[in-house]
């Protein structure tokens, strides 16, 4: 049987690309030199400087269970694949399955004609499982046809002589909205914040600005989404909940994601240009950061929350130049504040997770934290949404307030609601119940929408 799209749903070397992207930005520089030696070296060039564990792979379970009562029946299984000798040695001695590997090294790419001849070589009559295009030779030449998320051409040319098909799939367009991360987009409300607090909310074309505004941001956030599950793709599949993500489960191709990264920056360019210059230039500000944030950021400590909270308030600033409508500065540090917060109960709840889990190892190598940790960022979380509490009292003594307000007096009721709403987001992070993303937690919380229709009706008031 085949490896990549057969006994493991995904492409090994397209993983193990991005891995070392992920771990050596230079080597971008490198591969193109080592595809031009050919396949097999690329490969090996790869496999040396990265490894794949085989033990958190996303393997076909359906086929896998197959495959594992054949062996237990006494059937001689074979893994014949186009990729490197490392991979697949790291696979078979995981499995413990396979009697014999066929695999590309350092000078063979074992694929199409090649690995048929390597097949026939040994064994005049086999079986063979694959599921695209690159095993049609050996298809034709086998003694029983095993499709295993066989493409569309393999199904209808082979369907009808196949013993075998075993399918594992999910929704293409559920996958794609899921790999994008449409839920995300909620932060991206805090674009309309600016023009809210202004009172602007009536006027239909700074409401039409403020939602072109929203979709670059939100197309923009999408292609880094991708990017980041695509580097992350090792660590994700040690994640007791993110190995679920389409591409760290095999259920979208690592290629799809290569392409919905530019398509969808290119989407968020072009709404960017219908906007002022100054909100193109926060646009491609944003995007830049993100992308160092996805690259190395993310992986030290304290600099990855700082830099997620300045990424929250970015989205205000890109409302108030989209729109043109002042943002007031006690805002946005009351932004940093709050969002510097929930960054940390963000990092708590993931540190929570692992340490449930024992999943520390991977922690310890993809994050700047250790479960040591957990305590200190705790006092550094709650102090931070504190002091945001503190940054608004401030604000309803400044004149923005007075101009603005009939009722200025009336916000002082929004105090005790954020205070209760961040002690209570605290808290369920302290406990282990809190979803490592507090706003993907707070859309589906009752106690937080009952939090923001009080406050809603407290601004309204005061207006």
């Amino acid at each position: 049987m085949d490896l990549d799209g057969t006994l493991v749903k995904l492409d090994t070397l397209h993983q193990a690309l991005f891995l070392l992207l992920r771990r050596d930005p230079a080597s971008i520089f490198r591969i193109p030199g080592w595809m031009a030696k050919g396949k097999a070296y690329l490969k090996e060039q790869v496999m040396q400087r990265v490894t794949l564990d085989a033990s958190a792979l996303p393997y076909h379970k359906p086929f896998l269970k197959y495959l594992r009562q054949e062996h237990k029946n006494g059937r001689t299984l074979i893994l014949a694949t186009a990729s490197n000798y490392r991979t697949a040695n790291a696979v078979a001695d995981h499995l413990g399955l396979f009697t014999d590997i066929i695999s590309s090294s350092i000078d063979t790419n074992m694929r199409h004609a090649r690995k048929l001849a390597a097949i026939q070589e040994r064994f005049p009559k086999f079986s063979y499982a694959g599921n695209d295009a690159a095993d049609f030779p050996i298809w034709d030449a086998a003694d029983e046809i095993i499709l295993v998320n066989p493409s569309q051409a393999a199904r209808e040319k082979y369907a009808k002589n196949s013993t075998e098909i075993f399918t594992e799939t999910r929704p293409i367009a559920r996958m794609l909205v899921k790999a994008m991360r449409c839920q995300q987009w909620l932060k991206n409300l805090l674009i309309f914040s600016p023009i809210l607090l202004a009172h602007k909310f009536t006027d239909l074309e700074t409401l039409l600005q403020a939602g072109i505004a929203f979709f670059a941001f939100s197309f923009a956030a999408s292609s880094i989404y991708v990017l980041n599950d695509l580097f992350d793709l090792s660590a994700d599949q040690h994640h007791p909940r993110k190995c679920h993500r389409p591409f760290a489960a095999g259920d979208l191709p690592i290629t799809v994601g290569a392409l919905l990264i530019p398509l969808l920056a290119l989407v968020s360019l072009i709404l960017g240009m219908l906007l002022p210059l100054p909100f193109l230039l926060t646009l491609l500000v944003y995007y830049a950061i993100t992308t160092i944030y996805s690259w190395r950021l993310k992986q030290k400590e304290i600099i990855d929350v700082l830099t997620l909270a300045i990424l929250y308030s970015m989205r205000i600033v890109a409302g108030s130049v989209a729109t043109g409508t002042a943002a007031s500065s006690w805002f946005i540090i009351f932004a940093i504040f709050l969002f510097l917060s929930l960054a940390l109960v963000k990092r708590l709840s993931e540190l929570r997770e692992m340490k449930d889990t024992c999943e520390t190892e991977n922690t310890h190598r993809e994050r700047g934290y250790t479960v040591e940790d957990l305590p200190i960022l705790m006092a550094f979380g709650t102090a931070s949404g504190y002091l945001s509490a503190f940054v608004f009292t401030m604000y309803l003594n400044s004149e923005w307030v007075t101009e603005i307000y009939s009722r200025p007096d009336l916000l002082w009721f929004f105090c005790p609601l954020l205070l209760y709403w961040i002690t209570r987001i605290w808290l369920l992070a302290w406990r282990g119940q809190m979803h490592d993303d507090p706003l993907a937690f707070a859309a589906k919380d009752p106690h937080t929408y009952v939090v923001g229709a009080l406050s809603v009706a407290t601004i309204l008031f005061a207006i």
